[in-house]
């Protein structure tokens, strides 16, 4: 939904390679061949050009605790025109940009969304829709199918109850899941977007049974993020053990779908170290499965922000994911998107694209880092000050990674040389 993802349906359901060479992951039968889609090949190839998260606005009329974007219900002054707009989706199509998610605060609320949806969508860059949900209505879910969406993300932090308190509005689960509703009458594919934290996490069990009771064809179930609101919000993240038990409800409920026959997407955003959990799981009871999902995140590479997955806000500021609030390598209005994402004189979009020159810590001598990469950045610099300092949201020990400690002794080692230098 906010980016490429780790989806846990497809790790646990891909063929093995064929003799053919077509790519196992996502593969559908015809009974010729068998064909890898676009969606997953962006999921699990290392791509060329960026999926792009353009904030369109940041206005909302929610008031989401966890809020990356700290979005409020007024008027953000200097954000991009739709003149503006529709030059940076000639950019970005120029570029070979496969997705636009369109996100915000909430973009429904921007006038001219559904001319920039149209403009992108005939430009041959696929529109996605990420949303409360809120301001669906009948008339408002029709423009969005004519308008080209392809997908329909609506967060939700739980039940009625939980889901208004965090999000400030009284009736906004009512409100988001009729717009739910709306969207997959019409035949739009719609998912759920959730965010795990010590204030949702007992909402998990609701999630699911809402997907299966009301047709919701993807579950997005992401780990905080320390950026907007999540920063004050941080206090109410999982501890390594919560987290832990956590994945593994949703790596069950998952598994159950498939074992059900109930074709569901449960994919894991914000935390790239659930993919070699899942790696490690499998290793136990069905190495070949795991020998597979091993190929399929070395191919992805672990987390890609800065390569495969960029941010522009609302006022052009292009960042290296959504979460990097507090950093930009240039702005739209200034230089094109393809100049300023290509543009190794700038230290930190240089380094993200080579960070195993960089990273610190445990992070530096994983034996997994090559399905992990380091994991967010953005965490580990809100936490320790650091940017290339070990992610402190893995929650694998040492031994589980296969970390030794002289392994360790020697990483050490070296970092106090480079600080002396």
């Amino acid at each position: 939904d906010n980016g490429p993802m780790l989806s846990v349906s497809k790790l646990l359901t891909s063929s093995p390679p064929r003799p053919d060479g077509q790519r196992p992951d996502g593969q559908r039968t015809d009974g010729q061949r068998t064909v890898a889609t676009e969606t997953d090949s962006i999921r699990y190839g290392r791509i060329e050009r960026p999926v792009v998260v353009w904030n369109v606005t940041r206005r909302c009329d929610l008031h989401c605790v966890h809020c990356y974007s700290a979005s409020e219900e007024r008027d953000y002054p200097g954000e991009l025109s739709t003149d503006e707009g529709k030059r940076l989706i000639d950019d970005l199509a120029a570029f070979g940009v496969p997705v636009l998610i369109f996100s915000g605060g909430d973009p429904l609320l921007r006038g001219d969304l559904f001319e920039l949806v149209r403009y992108a969508r005939d430009k041959g860059v696929r529109p996605i829709l990420s949303t409360s949900g809120t301001n669906i209505d009948a008339a408002v879910a029709q423009e969005i199918k004519d308008a080209g969406i392809i997908y329909v993300g609506v967060s939700l932090d739980g039940g009625q109850e939980v889901n208004d308190r965090l999000r400030g509005m009284r009736g906004a689960f009512d409100k988001a899941v009729n717009g739910l509703r709306l969207c997959r009458d019409l035949g739009l594919t719609v998912g759920i977007r959730f965010t795990m934290s010590r204030k949702t996490v007992g909402e998990l069990p609701t999630i699911f049974e809402l997907m299966e009771a009301e047709g919701v064809e993807r579950g997005y179930f992401a780990h905080l993020v320390y950026a907007g609101r999540g920063e004050r919000f941080s206090r109410e993240d999982l501890d390594h053990a919560e987290t832990r038990k956590a994945v593994d409800y949703i790596f069950e409920r998952a598994g159950e779908f498939i074992k059900k026959g109930i074709t569901k997407d449960i994919v894991m955003g914000s935390n790239d170290v659930d993919g070699v959990y899942l790696y490690l799981k499998l290793r136990e009871k069905d190495p070949e499965r795991a020998e597979l999902v091993g190929k399929l995140l070395r191919g992805r590479g672990g987390n890609t922000s800065g390569v495969s997955l960029a941010n522009v806000d609302n006022l052009g500021n292009v960042h290296p994911d959504q979460f990097w609030t507090h950093y930009s390598p240039g702005n739209v209005r200034e230089r094109p998107f393809k100049e300023i994402w290509t543009d190794t004189n700038d230290p930190v979009m240089a380094a993200l694209k080579n960070r195993k020159a960089y990273i610190k810590g445990r992070c530096s001598v994983c034996p997994r880092f090559d399905m992990c990469g380091g994991n967010y950045r953005v965490r580990a610099e809100f936490v320790t000050g650091d940017l290339w300092a070990e992610d402190p949201a893995c929650y694998l020990t040492d031994e589980e990674l296969g970390i030794t400690r002289s392994a360790d002794r020697r990483s050490a080692d070296r970092q106090e040389v480079k600080e002396t230098a």
